[in-house]
């Protein structure tokens, strides 16, 4: 817990301590107090004690061990792609995805406020900006538009209680709104992401897959990953068995797999869910090609494709 920013501890302890009443119900994110995964844990699981963590590995954590009941991890955005290291982080955890949800991403520069007879911070006088790499890619125009220097920081809400900590008036942070009424910072500007349709993924996840039913009223989403066979077309047929059965993958990305580059994994999304025949013939032939294929979660879409 040290590894937070000091400014964050006081908020911290006062929410693990809130999380550990009813621990099956706090629900673990990563990054401190007022962080989009803050926001995103509030608004998705109002219902639930929101446990801020330092790492993905942390929140992930909190539920293999009991600490939390559920997770909610960032895995893409609209502008800025996917969250690093997360395609290997979620087969690596053993949980299961049991929902998503859709956070519209807004960003604030903010630095520290003035202290007595000091000249409040301008967009001309913020010569860098802490933040987390994905806020800091999704402002990347704003930052370059008034030469400010991106600095990379652990999470955006940490990056704004780093800067209070520092209190130099030249330094600021991209980060949430919240983040300054929390860590007591002006905000600069509102709204410095370069689009205003920004929007993360977010992933729960629990220690128990969902088991829904097929109800065509209630379209469903399956995430999986797979590693084809090492043999010619080997990803074509797999792909061709998802086409001829009529079934819509939305996502399908690759990353290699260990240090060797001649193992490719696969991360797909498909609407619907196992239990439909459709599925079930699209699967079984991706498995046949595969030399791996493993189901990462059934769960409800939070929003309609296609």
């Amino acid at each position: 817990m040290m590894d937070f920013p000091e400014l964050a501890l006081p908020i911290i302890e006062e929410m693990r301590e809130a999380a550990k009443l009813n621990p099956a119900n706090a629900i673990a994110f990563q990054g401190s107090p007022g962080a989009n995964s803050h926001r995103a844990a509030l608004e998705a699981r109002p219902d639930m004690a929101p446990l801020p963590c330092y790492g993905f590995v942390n929140a992930l954590d909190a539920v293999k061990s009991g600490e939390a009941g559920q997770a909610i991890i960032p895995i893409e955005n609209s502008h800025n792609g996917r969250v690093a290291d997360i395609h290997f982080l979620l087969p690596e955890s053993g949980l299961s995805i049991v929902g998503e949800y859709f956070l519209p991403i807004h960003h604030a520069l903010m630095a520290p406020a003035p202290q007595k007879d000091e000249a409040r911070p301008t967009l001309k006088s913020i010569k860098a900006a802490y933040s987390h790499p994905q806020a800091l890619g999704q402002s990347r125009a704003f930052l370059r538009e008034h030469d400010i220097v991106p600095l990379n920081f652990i999470d955006t809400a940490g990056a704004a209680a780093h800067v209070a900590e520092l209190g130099d008036p030249t330094i600021g942070a991209i980060s949430p709104a919240i983040s300054a009424q929390l860590y007591g910072l002006d905000i600069v500007q509102d709204h410095v992401e370069d689009a205003a349709d920004n929007m993360t993924r977010f992933v729960i996840l629990a220690d128990k897959p969902t088991f829904l039913s097929v109800d065509p009223s209630k379209p469903a989403m399956t995430t999986f990953i797979f590693e084809v066979k090492n043999i010619p077309a080997a990803l074509y047929k797999v792909l061709g068995g998802f086409a001829t059965n009529g079934v819509n993958m939305t996502k399908l990305e690759s990353y290699q797999v260990g240090a060797s580059f001649s193992a490719t994994r696969f991360y797909a999304d498909i609407i619907g869910l196992p239990g439909d025949p459709a599925v079930d013939r699209a699967l079984e032939e991706c498995a046949f090609h595969s030399k791996e294929l493993r189901i990462l979660g059934t769960y409800e879409q939070a929003r309609k494709r296609g």
